[in-house]
């Protein structure tokens, strides 16, 4: 009896702690000034709150003088700008702008991480985009890699956007919470991440990458993503990749495929 009241009590603490410590594991925030590159711009804006945001814009090459397709990137729940610039630089789709934006608690932002803050930042990356003269409002698409999926889907659903790219995305933290915690009840789950619960909702046509060796979101669940859309989509399997090297297996395949769709 007293291994059985033991365990359970080892039970209890880490269900306790995995409650107390969910925004933690899911935004792990990593901090780094945005590098001095020599080419883009800074951009700083700012929440409700005062809290500063710092993100970086490229214009499309070549595109002076007229408005150009725009493209509004989110990445990776590990990630920030000053580590995946040369990404974003390298598979950007030559022919359009890019705005990326450190989140709140990521990479240069000041502020705390969270999903409530995500999204905001999101919305105002978005607003960002609407207001630049060299940008067309018609054809701004958003991109959302993994964590990123849901900044991604949130703005989809929620604002006009001409395309929706996801790469590696899952169903939705509770959905996670079940394939990594699987004796935590899923009601002890605060955050949402619901990308599955917004793909009806969103009309546009969707592009969606997914390495067949991933283990951390599996693709099957990237294929539930695919068919709750409402609208058009392709599902793009990149052969033998796991959660964080679709860019480097991918490569022209994945670049070819993503400037096609941002037209």
């Amino acid at each position: 009896m007293s291994i059985v009241v033991g365990l359970l009590g080892m039970y209890a603490v880490i269900v306790a702690l995995l409650w107390a410590f969910q925004e933690k594991l899911t935004f792990p925030a990593p901090r780094a000034a945005l590098p001095a590159l020599d080419f883009g711009e800074r951009v700083e804006l700012a929440m409700h709150d005062g809290t500063r945001l710092v993100g970086w814009y490229l214009a499309a090459q070549g595109g002076e003088g007229r408005r150009t397709p725009a493209l509004l990137w989110f990445y990776g729940n590990g990630e920030n700008i000053a580590a995946i610039w040369p990404i974003i630089r390298d598979f950007r789709p030559p022919h359009a702008a890019v705005l990326v934006l450190d989140y709140p608690g990521y990479g240069a932002s000041g502020g705390k991480a969270s999903e409530a803050g995500m999204y905001e930042a999101a919305d105002l990356a978005y607003s960002a985009l609407l207001s630049r003269p060299d940008v067309d409002p018609r054809r701004i698409y958003v991109y959302g890699r993994s964590l990123g999926s849901a900044a991604a889907t949130h703005v989809a659903s929620t604002r006009e956007v001409a395309g929706l790219i996801l790469e590696s995305p899952f169903t939705s933290a509770r959905g996670m919470a079940a394939r990594h915690y699987r004796l935590v009840p899923r009601a002890l789950v605060r955050l949402r991440l619901d990308n599955i619960g917004r793909m009806p909702s969103i009309r546009c046509p969707v592009l969606i990458f997914h390495g067949t060796a991933d283990m951390l979101v599996p693709m099957g669940m990237g294929q539930e993503v695919a068919a709750a859309a409402g609208g058009p989509v392709e599902f793009v399997m990149i052969e033998g990749s796991g959660h964080n090297d679709t860019y480097d297996l991918g490569g022209k395949r994945y670049r070819d495929k993503l400037a096609a769709f941002v037209k």
